[in-house]
């Protein structure tokens, strides 16, 4: 048996796997903080010439949010400028993760301590300067929705682009669509519907007829808006013709078809869909915790100063003086969940869990499509949208490692790729 072994870098051998709004987003953070910096020197220096002990305390409070988002404006910082450092075998696209991770540390602390603070003014009530306590809670919450604003743009959260294309199990009849309505072509004899299928396997075009006893596909031609042509030859499955060459991309061309009666022309075009449509492209290979986490400390900070402010306002028109510290634990119990989410998140991909099962599984189902064993996956994050594979592979017909690349260079998330062919005993 003898093994062939290959290592590449999809789409070239750069291991610069940082996320595409690093820079972006890494002046983002570093603005945040010197709003919130500003905010906190304004407090303790108010709150001491005017002593103001509720003003010293939330110029306190912002320092520590500050600081968190300090370490994941560092984090962007060092992983920009040390990209192209050798030392980092894979790159330093998941400094962010640890910077996320080590945020969601102090959000822990942050979390108990305002716990602890709520119980000891449930045991121990104190007097509330309300005429400064008020005013001081929504100058915070104020602070906050503009640094909110200041990190938002999506960086953050799940959004973005895919394609859709007619699924179906590989035994049965295969959707009858190309982004959600098939192909119908009229023949002398009935009709035809094409479709491209791609369910588990680089996408073909697949023909279904009316009246399969008397169909016969002599060729497809795609016709793309750069002037590319593509042609395409048929098989016969059985109950559908399928193209022998893989579709590729972009899905968006004229596709002319011709059968025994003659040429039949349709149009397929790409639309816009949710990320989750496209292959491999799950929210947790996307996601940039480290803006996450910076966000998340915003946004933990302005329900804590909603929640206070709701607190106070109560216990000020009502006399419910146990108010304030029942919104303190309310706070704190919504900072602990985001906590545990954050470190959840973020220790799956320094401990490099699998960050896609679904995408795990197209590659099996590429690999194996045409007869071939994997072996072995494993499957990592390098980065936001920059995914490691290794690939493993029993074969017995004459492939070496770039078949199977070429095979795998359709799903975009893969970054980096090593194959490993092993040929099987006749």
């Amino acid at each position: 048996m003898k093994t062939v072994s290959d290592a590449t870098a999809m789409g070239g051998h750069s291991h610069v796997f940082l996320g595409t709004g690093h820079e972006k987003n890494e002046r983002k953070t570093w603005g945040v903080i010197a709003l919130c910096g500003v905010m906190m020197v304004v407090e303790i220096i108010g709150g001491n010439l005017f002593g103001s002990l509720a003003l010293v305390a939330d110029g306190l409070h912002m320092s520590t949010h500050a600081g968190a988002m300090l370490i994941a404006a560092l984090a962007y910082t060092y992983a920009r400028r040390h990209a192209g450092d050798s030392r980092f075998v894979f790159g330093t696209g998941k400094l962010g993760d640890l910077a996320g991770f080590s945020s969601a540390i102090v959000l822990a602390m942050i979390a108990l301590l305002i716990g602890y603070e709520a119980v000891s003014r449930f045991l121990s009530p104190v007097p509330i300067h309300f005429r400064e306590a008020i005013p001081i809670a929504i100058v915070g919450l104020l602070v906050n929705i503009v640094s909110a604003w200041m990190l938002s743009g999506g960086d953050h959260h799940t959004h973005g682009h895919g394609h859709g294309h007619a699924h179906g199990d590989a035994g049965d009849h295969p959707g009858h669509d190309h982004e959600g309505e098939g192909k119908r072509l009229i023949t002398a004899t009935g009709s035809a519907d094409l479709s491209i299928f791609e369910e588990g396997v680089p996408p073909h075009f697949r023909l279904i007829f009316s009246e399969p006893e008397s169909a016969r596909v002599l060729s497809l031609v795609t016709l793309r808006p750069d002037g590319q042509r593509h042609v395409f030859s048929f098989e016969d499955r059985g109950d559908y013709w399928e193209s022998r060459e893989e579709i590729p991309e972009p899905h968006a061309f004229r596709a002319v078809v011709r059968l025994a009666d003659g040429e039949h022309e349709v149009v397929f075009e790409e639309q816009a869909h949710d990320r989750h449509e496209e292959p491999g492209l799950a929210s947790a290979a996307l996601r940039d915790n480290s803006i996450r986490s910076a966000y998340v400390h915003v946004i933990a900070d302005a329900v804590v100063s909603i929640l206070a402010i709701t607190g106070l306002v109560l216990a000020r028109t009502f006399g419910w003086l146990w108010m304030d510290p029942l919104a303190g634990i309310v706070g704190a119990l919504v900072i602990a969940n985001w906590s545990y989410g954050l470190l959840r998140d973020t220790g799956g991909v320094l401990l490099d869990m699998s960050p896609d099962p679904i995408l795990a599984e197209k590659l099996r189902n590429t690999v194996e499509s045409d007869g071939d064993q994997l072996i072995d996956l494993h499957l990592w994050r390098l980065g936001p949208g920059h995914l490691g594979a290794v690939v493993s592979v029993v074969t017995r017909k004459p492939r070496d490692a770039s078949f199977y690349r070429a095979a795998l260079s359709r799903f975009k998330p893969l970054s980096h790729v090593t194959v490993e062919v092993t040929r099987a005993a006749a």
